[in-house]
């Protein structure tokens, strides 16, 4: 076979993961000018003519067919570059002809402008050779295996953001796009200041490319193409570099689950279903009036895992968010009784989806076995996080969303009641180490009513910046990776708002600038105690050392190293202070607290305990000897403490 065939071939046997490099527009060496091929997937075409700013957009040119592999192809040869110009494809189905942009587009327009761009994404120069030395020196440490490729004895903190809303320049009348900063003057600012702020990652809502804004870009039409909106291909190649030049690594959205019926789009692609599901029982999703991918067919398995190793390969990012994995899992997903055919098993089980999980992850880690690949799976599906060799689906990680649920009703009551449901603070222990979690506080939930994470806490104004400080200490010491949604670092009131930026002069008030001050000391924290996430997989890095003072709403609880150093967080979620609290300790010995939430400079009353804590001795029942210390417990707040070996400095 020659070159071109095979990839043809390996395409329709589903195994092509560089379709990109075949399929969509490339430009090719001459003698002769400029020379281009176009190639596009649809079988069932009666005939494809491709228009353009360079053919015609009415009548166009007429592709050929190779009738094995169902792809049409057509060179075309310039005496200018073509590069910068638009061009669809029109596809003739029973004499109806559908205008449809190029799946593998690497560059398309935006927003009510649908066309693909011809694009040459080769030649950006990367400096980010450093961080991929970093990486790999955190998968190798403490004797890891390629096996154990988890990032468990790394500190992960996400700050998950919309790339539209977070800063806004002043639009101009008339101009939607205006408003918007490119992703070079994006980069340069937020590289820094994620940096300053302690995060290790930032999650990127989809910013392949989208027609509507109102989606948040999980509406994808332009799988390959990342939005016109702030900028070209290669501005996104800057963006990630300069992330990477600053030590962040850079994690996309990506929506295998459904795509738009944008008529533009991957919608009844060739006249009729090709790339969804063509059975009625799994083809729409209503809810969201989307389609399915139909991840059993072999083409499309091809387009999705070449669209996830692409992302990685030419653009350099470090993981993907895979987005509502539980609808493609269940077949029974959003449907009613008679809605849905249950498979050869006869339960609700999509086999195929189960097959194209494993299958991507397997792929994925075969090429870069430092990549993150994290599952937002609402249910409880199991092993989502194990290893295929073992029989999971092969994720690093999940999102933990019945944990932030819990934790919301938590901090929403009335603290006269949370010992009635103290259990939501202690129950996520109880499963914590099933899976490998990341506990988010993302964009789903400071919106439609749900309310800012600083506005669901109970209280005043000043309690709930008491509370927010007391439970992001519960949530950065937990076991588990962590995330927050921009504009949580300086507890913005207002619901997040993808059409408006982000607050950013509620830092000149006091409570936010203190707010956004006592997250950037918490997560810079977490990053220098290896305590809080050098044994995030199971007991051996916790220990509980009273789960159940319920009646003044308190937990506390030891982190621990692989070296055995241990620090001490105990957490007040009443607004009474306790003064001389005794707290257990494992042994004799002077104690230090190295951070509370009640200092003045986060906005604290400056309830604090002393540099040295000295242990004092009580005999239990048995006469055996045990320890304890008396501490102050702010109101509202959290403190960690430390056992004292040589100087320990105060944060």
């Amino acid at each position: 076979m020659q070159k071109n065939d095979l990839a043809a071939y390996y395409f329709n046997q589903g195994t092509n993961y560089y379709s990109y490099k075949y399929l969509g527009c490339h430009e090719e060496k001459s003698e002769d000018g400029y020379k281009y091929v176009f190639r596009v997937w649809a079988p069932n075409a009666d005939s494809v003519m491709l228009v353009s700013d360079f053919t015609s957009w009415d009548s166009g040119t007429q592709m050929n067919k190779n009738r094995d592999s169902g792809i049409w192809e057509l060179f075309v040869v310039s005496n200018e570059s073509l590069i910068g110009k638009n061009y669809k494809f029109k596809i003739w189905n029973h004499g109806i002809a559908h205008y449809k942009a190029d799946p593998y587009a690497f560059h398309s327009q935006t927003l009510k402008e649908t066309a693909s761009i011809v694009a040459n994404i080769d030649g950006f120069v990367w400096n980010d050779e450093n961080w991929y030395k970093y990486k790999k020196s955190i998968l190798t440490k403490n004797n890891a295996t390629e096996a154990e490729r988890y990032y468990y004895s790394a500190p992960l903190n996400i700050y998950e953001m919309n790339l539209g809303s977070w800063k806004q320049k002043t639009p101009i009348a008339g101009d939607d796009a205006s408003k918007y900063y490119n992703y070079r003057e994006i980069a340069d600012e937020l590289a820094p200041y994620l940096k300053k702020l302690g995060y290790t990652h930032v999650e990127l809502m989809p910013i392949m490319e989208h027609p509507y804004d109102g989606s948040w870009g999980y509406q994808v039409t332009g799988y390959y193409s990342p939005t016109s909106r702030f900028g070209k291909p290669k501005d996104f190649m800057y963006f990630v570099n300069k992330l990477h030049e600053c030590g962040i690594g850079v994690i996309l959205d990506w929506v295998p689950a459904h795509f738009p019926k944008d008529e533009h789009g991957l919608y009844e692609f060739d006249g009729q279903p090709l790339y969804e599901y063509q059975g009625y029982d799994r083809m729409e999703h209503r809810v969201w009036g989307t389609r399915f991918f139909d991840v059993g067919r072999e083409e499309i398995q091809s387009f999705l895992i070449s669209n996830a190793l692409f992302w990685l390969r030419e653009y350099h990012v470090d993981g993907l968010r895979v987005d509502a994995v539980a609808s493609m899992l269940y077949l029974d997903y959003d449907r009613e009784p008679g809605e849905w055919i249950p498979n050869d098993e006869g339960n609700n089980k999509n086999k195929e989806s189960i097959a194209f999980f494993k299958k991507l992850n397997t792929e994925i880690f075969k090429e870069f076995p430092n990549a993150l690949m994290m599952a937002e799976e609402s249910t409880d599906w199991p092993m989502i996080t194990k290893p295929v060799f073992q029989g999971g689906l092969g994720f690093n990680y999940k999102w933990n969303m019945g944990w932030a649920n819990d934790m919301f009703e938590y901090i929403s009551t009335d603290p006269v009641y949370r010992k009635y449901i103290h259990d939501k603070l202690t129950f996520p222990m109880m499963y914590a180490f099933n899976e490998n979690y990341v506990y988010p506080i993302s964009h789903d939930e400071v919106v439609h009513s749900k309310k800012s994470l600083v506005d669901k806490m109970y209280g005043n104004y000043d309690e709930k910046f008491s509370s927010m400080r007391a439970f992001l200490v519960y949530m950065m010491t937990m076991p588990g990776k962590k995330m927050t949604f921009m504009g949580t670092e300086f507890a913005q009131f207002r619901e997040w708002d993808y059409e408006n930026q982000l607050e950013w002069f509620m830092l000149d008030y006091p409570r936010h600038a203190e707010m956004q001050k006592f997250v950037s000391v918490l997560n810079n924290f977490y990053l220098e105690n290896k305590q809080l996430w050098e044994i995030d997989n199971s007991w051996d890095g916790y220990e509980w050392i009273n789960p159940n003072d319920k009646d003044f709403n308190i937990i506390s609880f030891k982190r621990k190293a692989i070296d055995s150093s241990e620090l001490m967080v105990i957490i007040n979620f009443s607004p009474v202070t306790r003064e001389n609290y005794q707290l257990n300790v494992k042994e004799e010995g002077i104690y230090q607290e190295v951070l509370t939430t009640d200092e003045f400079q986060f906005g604290g009353k400056g309830v604090t305990n002393s540099k040295v804590l000295k242990s004092a001795k009580y005999s239990d029942q048995s006469g055996k000897n045990n320890y304890f210390i008396n501490i102050n417990l702010p109101a509202l707040g959290g403190v960690i403490i430390r056992k004292l070996e040589g100087r320990a400095r105060r944060v």
